[in-house]
């Protein structure tokens, strides 16, 4: 963890970079840093999806409405200073990333931030140890 996931109308595949959004989002929690100057989200644990709503509907449907969910979920232990900035920064990279789409038709974005006990959480896999090696 962190996994950020982004849930969205599917037009907007057409009109917007969403794998680009993915990237800058990454590239965003890559640079948050705490209190400390130290990294707030671990760089192997970086995860940023996207998918198209395979149905939706938006507002009054008297229009082709788009519409971007933003969540990331975060493990707890990080202050609420840090938490905030990491969701003011998410929510400039989506501003800047989202501005020519939002600049030519009505689409609504939320992004929301999500801490807590996990009931269960198991990690497999082998990402930490490849970004942990010493050259």
């Amino acid at each position: 963890m962190p996994h950020l996931v982004i849930l969205y109308t599917p037009q907007l595949d057409a009109e917007a970079d969403l794998g680009g959004l993915c990237r800058a989002f990454a590239d965003t929690m890559r640079d948050c840093r705490d209190e400390a100057d130290t990294p707030v989200f671990p760089l192997g644990g970086i995860r940023v999806l996207a998918y198209p709503a395979a149905h939706h509907a938006v507002a009054d449907g008297s229009g082709d409405f788009g519409f971007v969910y933003v969540n990331l979920r975060m493990g707890r232990g990080r202050s609420d200073a840090v938490r905030r900035r990491a969701g003011e920064a998410l929510v400039a990279t989506a501003r800047a990333h989202l501005a020519p789409l939002l600049a030519s038709r009505p689409v609504g974005v939320t992004l929301q931030i999500d801490e807590g006990p996990e009931v269960f959480d198991a990690k497999i896999g082998n990402l930490h140890a490849h970004f942990n090696k010493t050259p």
